[in-house]
């Protein structure tokens, strides 16, 4: 009894052993937490010093780390009060928070089967798909389930064949989440042999580069959720994804303080069966406009049935031009799609988000059956109005031998080209309401009855529409009927956009083309006017839909949102205060920018409780990186 109570240890040391290799253990795996805390930090800031400052940055990091919290799991440490998390609360909260693991997973899968035996029916599917996000019809969902129905049973057998399926994609998100996790150990270190050799060079966050891998496995996983499993038939990639975890927050692109490399597309991919869809176009035209601001062509769009869309709309070059041609890179030209039921930025369905290498911008959506207003904008960074016309002015008639006043060939083309900008449907004639759009463009007045008469009376005409060389003996007839005197022609020429050189810098021509997957599409010239607060609210809704929010700290309810996307930023500013606030935006520290104001520093004064742009910019040069840094100050 003396020898074997003596050759076993005490429960004291016994606890004590236990509890020293437990404090061991727990010191290394805080010490490896640490470490892979630092990495995810730095994979998106340069420093650990640097506090989250948003929302969507503390997501992003969370991911980083392989963590995939849930909207409540975010409340919980980031709620209407939090202006900011330290690196050591990070820290704390991971220690909190367990990463993403195979079994929570698969209970989000099982969260499918509502009544527990085993299968996934029609009914669950469409319940959980219309619980949040988009709703999915009854027969989208039926769609998605008849895409991996082996046995065209109408349910999908959760328990056996596709268990093995949602396993096997469970198994590669967490993998996935241990790339990620590498990748920012090698960010870290590289970072940190920077700062070792005092490398003196731009502090470029890696959100394109580095940060590359875990947005692409984040989404990988949505992905191949959806290809592995119920292969979703969603048209425009905006539908709830099936694996519902609020589960996958959109990481943010973007910190408004820090360098941002824009890594641009230089393709957008149309649908492979576009010669079959149905198609609607116009031209139109963007005006610059001394008194209005930018004015353009507004469209209605009609379909007769719920259906798919592809719109483009891009600037287009009228006539040959000769040499005349301006040196500038092409106009940027978008589309904001509202609900014609709506006259407020609550209408807004969208807008074409993407742009190629051409300068088209394009946007594939589904539209249900209905009306639609679509209004063009462009951000003024290029489409720009004249300082001053210091060039010698054109001449643009003379007389003959027998003093018959003639066109001049530079004039006679420039109003070959103004006739092309006018001939909105291109059939190379110009209809009553063409005729008339122009004329509201030149002398704001519409066509009356009985001056339509006199034109067809006295101008050559073919199928009731006015010919090209009809419309150029309307000017010799204006010019004659003011003695050679050439100032209402130069009313003309100015109104359309042209300078005294005969050059068009003030206006931007530009091709609409919509295409309807089912049904007919209608397309129809509305208006030529500067859509003014409608436009600038719904720019300002787009924005805050799809960029960061930053809360400014000095002045309450005072936010400041930013978007970028392939070929833009913009800035918006939201006063939520009784009183106007005034603002500094300092984007000098971009590269390659171009600001739609005269410097990229400009003052803002916002009224209370409204919003405004406060900038938008473009890359001066479209094919050299561009990145926009933006900072903001009070003034007053």
């Amino acid at each position: 009894m003396s020898s074997g109570w003596t050759s076993r240890p005490s429960s004291a040391a016994s606890r004590s052993s236990r509890h020293s290799h437990a404090s061991s253990n727990s010191r290394a795996e805080d010490s490896s937490l640490k470490l892979e805390c630092k990495a995810a930090y730095l994979s998106v800031f340069d420093d650990i010093h640097d506090n989250i400052m948003n929302k969507k940055d503390f997501i992003l990091v969370l991911q980083q780390t392989g963590r995939n919290p849930t909207p409540k799991v975010v409340q919980r440490y980031w709620d209407e009060n939090t202006e900011s998390i330290s690196f050591a609360e990070f820290v704390d909260i991971c220690r909190k928070e367990p990463p993403t693991s195979v079994d929570d997973l698969l209970r989000a899968f099982r969260k499918f089967d509502i009544n527990g035996d085993g299968y996934i029916s029609l009914e669950e599917l469409y319940k959980v798909m219309t619980m949040k996000g988009e709703k999915l019809s009854r027969q989208e969902v039926k769609a998605m389930i008849d895409e991996v129905d082996e046995n065209k049973d109408g349910r999908l057998d959760y328990k056996e064949s596709e268990i093995f399926r949602y396993i096997e994609f469970c198994k590669m998100f967490v993998a996935t989440t241990e790339e990620c996790k590498k990748m920012s150990l090698r960010v870290m270190e590289k970072k940190e042999r920077q700062r070792t050799q005092k490398e003196d060079q731009p502090s470029v966050r890696p959100r394109k580069g580095d940060r590359k891998l875990s947005q692409a496995s984040v989404r990988s996983g949505e992905k191949r959720l959806s290809q592995a499993s119920l292969k979703s038939a969603s048209h425009t990639g905006s539908r709830q994804s099936l694996l519902s975890i609020d589960d996958l927050p959109k990481p943010s692109p973007r910190n408004r303080k820090e360098k941002q490399r824009v890594s641009r597309t230089g393709n957008f991919p149309q649908p492979s069966n576009l010669r079959s869809w149905k198609h609607a176009q116009s031209k139109g035209c963007f005006f610059v406009d001394e008194a209005r601001g930018f004015v353009s062509h507004q469209y209605l769009l009609t379909l007769m049935e719920d259906t798919a869309i592809w719109l483009t709309i891009q600037p287009i070059t009228i006539g040959d031009h000769g040499g005349d041609v301006l040196d500038r890179p092409p106009v940027d030209t978008a589309m904001y799609i509202l609900r014609a039921d709506h006259d407020d930025d609550k209408a807004l369905v969208t807008f074409t988000e993407h742009q190629d290498s051409k300068g088209c911008y394009g946007v594939r959506c589904d539209l249900a059956a209905g009306s639609y207003h679509l209004i063009p904008f462009t951000t003024g960074c290029r489409l720009r109005p004249r300082k001053s016309d210091s060039s010698k002015e054109a001449k643009l008639v003379i007389r003959d031998k027998e003093g018959k006043i003639t066109l001049t060939k530079p004039f006679r083309k420039a109003l070959e080209e103004i006739f092309d900008m006018a001939d909105l449907d291109g059939n190379g004639l110009l209809s009553r309401d063409e005729f008339s759009w122009f004329n509201i463009r030149t002398s704001d007045e519409n066509v009356a009855d009985d001056e339509w008469q006199v034109v067809e009376e006295n101008v050559e005409m073919e199928k009731g529409e006015i010919t090209k060389d009809g419309f150029l003996s309307l000017n010799v007839m204006e010019a004659e009927d003011n003695d050679g005197d050439t100032e209402d022609l130069w009313i003309t020429l100015n109104s359309m956009g042209y300078n005294k050189a005969l050059q068009l810098d003030e206006a931007c021509p530009f091709k609409v083309d919509v295409y309807a997957e089912d049904g007919e599409a209608a397309l129809e010239v509305t208006k030529l006017e500067n859509p003014g607060l409608l436009l600038e609210g719904t720019v300002c809704a787009s924005v805050i839909a799809k960029g960061d929010a930053t809360k400014i700290k000095s002045v309450k309810d005072l936010m400041l949102y930013t978007y970028q996307g392939d070929a833009r930023a913009t800035v918006v500013i939201e006063n939520k205060s009784r009183t106007k606030v005034t603002m500094e935006l300092d984007c000098s520290k971009s590269k390659n920018c171009a600001s739609n104001h005269d410097s990229l520093v400009c003052s803002i004064a916002v009224p209370p409780q409204s919003r405004m742009v406060g900038m938008h910019l473009l890359p001066v040069n479209e094919s050299a990186e561009w990145f926009v840094q933006c900072t903001e100050a009070i003034l007053k």
